[in-house]
């Protein structure tokens, strides 16, 4: 029976074990992103040999996404006002806002931290969970956090002005060499889309209907291979890579001016997935009695910082802009924002900063200040400030409403050599809306 050849198993012949595909630092690196940290956890407990490779092998637990984990999430409903304990945290007279918002969050941490996980996390994604002012302050500052990048997008029960107090202080000039460790943070954008696996399998019931490739698990890997590949296509015309779109308006809602400052006093230590407008109308202005130079560096139109809201291409007249078009891998890097989703393999900013190969590497924002008056709303041609003065312009920061100005310069209509009036093109979109209008008892009827 030994002398058959078709009875002997050769180890050559067996399949890779898990252990040993794992094994690999490159298999490893690459997968490990995409497991839960209950997940990696559970592996961990299998045996002993899985326990080395998961808490021994450098940054398994580098990128951590607590922001769908069921433990993490702040549920008002599930919290007895009897004063019982929840999450480890007494509700009592002792406990602060913090403490209590913060609760799910400060479990979990405590909990990473006893079994030294989490001094090995470099990017943290807290998206859409109850995240306290303190509780990132803590994240910035305490030595127990190595957090490089940091999503808080959409989180609940976060006090704006004391993020802001409390990244203006961790880069205070007097800070300790090294710090803050903190490199990038996410905040300004909408969180990522959550994929949902589609179980339903079997769409007759049949236990083992269809062989292998129909069973459950290889139907959700599918689905998840498909969901995933939409959701990359989706991601590189409409997600973080939209600043690249040159379609407009990339930010929903333009950031307070506390926000401005901010970014301003963070630029070359900390990026957002924001960054502020390089309009000329923000440089430093001329003295008042030099009169050489272009009109917009003159004192009486400049501009303070604004955090861009716009993607636009170059002007419609020259191609070009004042400022320049930045072009990723030879501008500086602070003039890009980071992008969304938040970079898996990697934790640093260049990364996290780097567009997909799709969407070109050219790149040119503006904040609505800049645009007022020069950017058309529906076709998107936008005339630079060397091209186009505009008329009768006012000075200095300019109202806040959008497109006003056009109004009460011009009146109802537009003069002759305004190119863009209530925020259309008076050459092609104002025409087009003024003939469908006539007649209809529209705007122009």
């Amino acid at each position: 029976m030994g002398d058959n050849p078709g009875t002997l198993t050769h180890a050559a012949d067996l399949p890779t074990t898990l252990l040993r595909l794992l094994s690999n630092s490159l298999v490893l690196g690459q997968t490990v992103p995409y497991l839960p940290v209950s997940s990696l956890l559970a592996l961990g407990a299998t045996s002993k040999s899985f326990k080395d490779l998961i808490h021994r092998t450098p940054n398994v637990f580098r990128h951590l996404d607590l922001s769908n984990v069921k433990s993490a999430q702040f549920e008002i409903a599930n919290i007895d006002n009897g004063g019982n304990s929840w999450r480890n945290v007494q509700l009592d007279e002792n406990v602060t806002e913090d403490d209590f918002y913060g609760g799910p969050l400060l479990h979990i941490f405590n909990t990473l931290r006893r079994r030294r996980i989490l001094q090995d996390v470099q990017t943290l994604i807290l998206d859409g969970l109850s995240v306290t002012s303190e509780l990132i302050s803590d994240i910035i500052s305490q030595d127990h956090f190595n957090v490089r990048i940091l999503s808080i997008r959409e989180v609940q029960n976060l006090n704006p002005r004391k993020l802001q107090q409390a990244l203006k202080y961790a880069i205070r000039p007097s800070r300790p060499a090294g710090t803050p460790k903190l490199k990038g943070l996410y905040f300004f954008n909408p969180k990522d889309a959550t994929l949902t696996p589609n179980l339903h399998y079997n769409p007759n019931g049949i236990p083992g209907y269809g062989g292998m490739m129909h069973s459950e698990g290889a139907q959700i890997g599918a689905e998840w291979n498909q969901r995933s590949g939409d959701t990359l296509a989706q991601e590189m015309v409409h997600g973080g890579d939209r600043w690249y779109s040159s379609t407009g308006r990339v930010l929903a809602k333009a950031p307070s001016a506390d926000w401005d400052s901010t970014i301003l006093a963070c630029q070359g230590i900390i990026s957002f997935d924001a960054v502020l407008c390089r309009g000329p109308r923000h440089t430093p202005s001329l003295p008042s009695s030099q009169t050489s130079g272009p009109w917009y560096q003159k004192a009486n139109y400049h501009l303070a910082p604004k955090i861009a809201t716009h993607s636009i291409g170059g002007c419609f007249g020259c191609s070009r802009a004042p400022e320049g078009i930045s072009k990723f891998r030879s501008s500086p890097l602070e003039n890009f924002p980071l992008l969304a989703p938040p970079p898996l393999h990697a934790s640093t900013t260049k990364a996290a900063k780097t567009p997909f190969m799709a969407s070109g590497y050219k790149l040119l924002l503006r904040c609505l200040d800049c645009l007022r008056n020069r950017f058309c709303e529906s076709c998107h041609k936008w005339w630079c400030e060397d091209c186009y003065e505009i008329p009768e312009q006012g000075h200095g920061a300019g109202s806040s409403n959008q497109w006003e100005t056009a109004d009460s310069a011009f009146g109802r209509h537009p003069e002759k050599n305004v190119k863009v009036h209530m925020g259309l093109c008076v050459e092609h979109c104002l025409v087009a809306e003024m003939m469908s209008g006539a007649g209809s008892n529209g705007m122009w009827g």
